[in-house]
């Protein structure tokens, strides 16, 4: 007789017409004609060859996805040592030029949906955005911006700023952005570092139903920045110019054809900024060519989008999933920017951005969809939700309760694609798979072309225990270098100190027997109690299924004394008391969900739960106030979304001691 557990059930599985859809499904078939991969046994054997045979797969890509070389590659891998892998080396391209491809084929059909708080939408189409790309590059150009000068943005997620980047894709420049909720020393810790000769920006912004005016900031950053040459003004509250400044409007009346700057494969496309949470943001560096082949492969085949398709995702300009989102355009969908706050004029409003643009992939954080299902929201009971095929969540692992709800309240054939990935490679790795079922509290699968494995200690491979997520083997969209780091050093020490030549991204994960993987949160903030690790992030996810948790914070401190102190910190709902009733409710959920090893030795209450400006709660900083660290050293405040919270947390910690 068996003893085998039984297996659990999926809580969705695409039907026979889906997968037979899917482009996923038609490129298998391909690469099983054209290069060799596997034609039968679905996606898992088609990821083994993906990472087996890695320059075969890469060549696939770009071969599928018709990417255009305007100087051929003499191999795909010429150095696959990490870090330092040279991808495609002699190949030029231009990211932009492959972005606007569609405008060609459908002039009319819009590229962009723009939406604000009123809910109002505007529309740019194909040729209006190539126009406006067009335009601007050689303004840009006539500034005397040229390859490898660095272009800033300091703006909400609205149309132009799309237009900006592609601009300076375009010239073979270098974007990065801010977004306009980011204070003066925020914005200058990361701008100043890489030092721009152009800055776009607005007078304000709207969120939450009111006008924030940042005429002020900008000034700042005018004086602070000396490298700029110009100053773009997009008037969104309607001011003048700034004195000096340049009128995006007059940058952008022009009727002129891009110019296509064609640049190294692993030439700088932009630069991203890491949390920051200690010393000064990280300036990660991505290339034109690794982020074009990544973002195909990920949008393309992951996310299954294509001309019909409408991509939805909330979020700034600040964080990776914007760029990741203007990335759409590759693939021929409409993308859809939000300009506001997400849960304005209430915490369902982003159901209805998704009713009123048709999206059919709805991307959004794991926060906002516990903080509906919190909120008693409905989505496809108050909206016409049937176009939207797929929901994505990142930002944080979706707690299984965030499953369960987005399966019964947005619909039970929707797709729903907890994805994991970083700022660091500006992609996933693990997450959507059209194909694969989907299990409770799991992601589908690891994506292809990477190597996604979890390690003990020693290095040695793990499967249904918990481990470091570490990649093998070079993914294209990893960093080409850090800014101002020119030995290697920082970047080196950031990923390959722990295993030297694999990736070590800093989470637990289980890879489970089926393929499919648990994210139980950051590896530098888990709870080791008596030898049994766990992540946070289960902690929150009963702990705040309690409705007397607004939000949790937990930390698990090592002790001079060898002791370890892991204190339970709850920012409580409106009406509730932190009494004993509450501590005891709070414990037995722990201990008969979780482990009774991991029950906090305190539960406090505090006023808030400090998060960084992209809204990931702070850890590892209060973990080390908690262990005498001195606040000014432990964090970078201008990395803080509220540094009076952090505050509170260091006079606690001063109390203790």
């Amino acid at each position: 007789m068996s003893t085998a557990e039984p297996q659990p059930q999926p809580l969705w599985q695409p039907g026979p017409a889906r997968v037979e859809a899917a482009a996923i499904t038609r490129f298998q078939t391909w690469a099983a004609e054209r290069h060799g991969a596997p034609a039968e046994g679905g996606y898992e054997t088609l990821h083994r060859w993906s990472v087996e045979h890695l320059e075969t797969f890469w060549e696939a890509v770009v071969e599928w996805f018709d990417i255009r070389f305007s100087t051929p590659y003499a191999r795909v891998l010429g150095d696959r040592t990490m870090p330092g892998a040279q991808w495609f080396p002699g190949a030029t391209l231009n990211y932009a030029e492959h972005a606007l491809g569609t405008a060609a084929e459908r002039p009319d059909a819009p590229a962009l949906l723009a939406v604000d708080e009123a809910h109002e939408t505007h529309t740019v189409t194909w040729a209006e955005l190539r126009r406006q790309v067009g335009s601007l590059a050689a303004e840009l150009r006539a500034l005397g911006v040229r390859p490898g000068d660095r272009v800033s943005g300091y703006l909400p997620n609205i149309p132009q700023a799309a237009a900006a980047l592609l601009a300076t894709a375009a010239v073979g420049a270098v974007w990065t952005s801010c977004a306009p909720d980011f204070g003066a020393r925020s914005v200058l810790d990361r701008f100043q570092q890489v030092e721009p000769v152009v800055l776009f920006t607005v007078d304000g912004y709207r969120y939450g139903g009111k006008e924030h005016d940042r005429r002020d900031t900008v000034a700042e950053l005018r004086s602070e920045l000396p490298t700029l040459r110009a100053v773009v003004h997009i008037p969104l509250l309607g001011t003048d110019a700034p004195e000096g400044a340049l009128e995006w409007s007059a940058l952008t009346e022009g009727d002129t054809e891009p110019v296509y700057e064609q640049v190294p494969f692993d030439h700088p496309l932009w630069v991203l900024y890491s949390s920051g949470t200690t010393g000064l943001p990280k300036a990660i560096v991505q290339s034109q060519g690794g982020i074009l082949v990544e973002h195909y492969k990920q949008l393309g085949l992951h996310c299954d989008l294509g001309p019909d398709d409408r991509f939805f995702w909330y979020t700034s300009t600040g964080w990776m999933m914007w760029n990741f989102l203007v990335s759409g355009l590759l693939t021929g969908t409409t993308v859809v920017l939000y300009d506001g706050s997400p849960g304005y004029p209430e915490t369902g409003a982003q159901w209805a951005i998704a009713e009123r643009t048709g999206a059919t992939l709805f991307g959004t954080s794991a926060a906002y969809v516990m903080a509906c299902r919190k909120a008693d929201v409905h989505p496809a009971r108050d909206h016409d939700l049937s176009k939207v095929k797929c929901v994505a969540t990142t930002g944080s692992p979706l707690p299984p309760d965030g499953f369960r709800w987005l399966h019964d309240e947005v619909g039970e054939d929707v797709w729903i694609a907890s994805v994991s990935g970083g700022t660091d490679v500006c992609s996933c790795f693990a997450g959507a798979v059209p194909t694969l079922p989907v299990h409770i509290g799991e992601l589908q699968a690891p994506c292809l072309g990477t190597d996604l494995q979890a390690w003990d200690p020693q290095g040695k491979p793990l499967t249904e225990e918990v481990g470091e997520l570490v990649v093998t083997n070079p993914m294209p969209s990893m960093p080409i270098h850090f800014w101002n780091d020119p030995d290697g050093s920082r970047y080196h020490d950031s990923y390959f100190d722990t295993y030297p030549g694999v990736w070590r991204h800093g989470d637990w994960i289980t890879l489970t027997a089926r393929g499919s993987v648990v994210i139980h949160g950051r590896s530098d903030s888990t709870l080791n109690r008596q030898g049994v690790r766990m992540g946070s992030a289960d902690i929150y996810e009963v702990v705040e299924r309690l409705p007397e948790i607004r939000e949790s914070l937990v930390i698990g401190a090592e002790q001079p004394d060898g002791g370890y102190w892991m204190p339970l910190f709850v920012h409580l709902a409106r009406g509730a008391t932190l009494d004993d009733t509450l501590r005891t409710k709070i414990k037995q959920t722990i201990r008969a969900e979780l482990s009774p090893r991991h029950v906090p030795d305190e539960i406090i209450e505090v006023p808030g739960v400090p998060h960084t400006l992209t809204g990931k709660r702070i850890e590892v900083p209060v973990k080390r106030l908690l262990q005498g660290t001195p606040l000014e050293k432990a964090v970078n405040p201008g990395s803080v979304d509220n540094l009076d919270l952090l505050r509170f947390y260091a006079d606690l910690a001063r109390t203790r001691t």
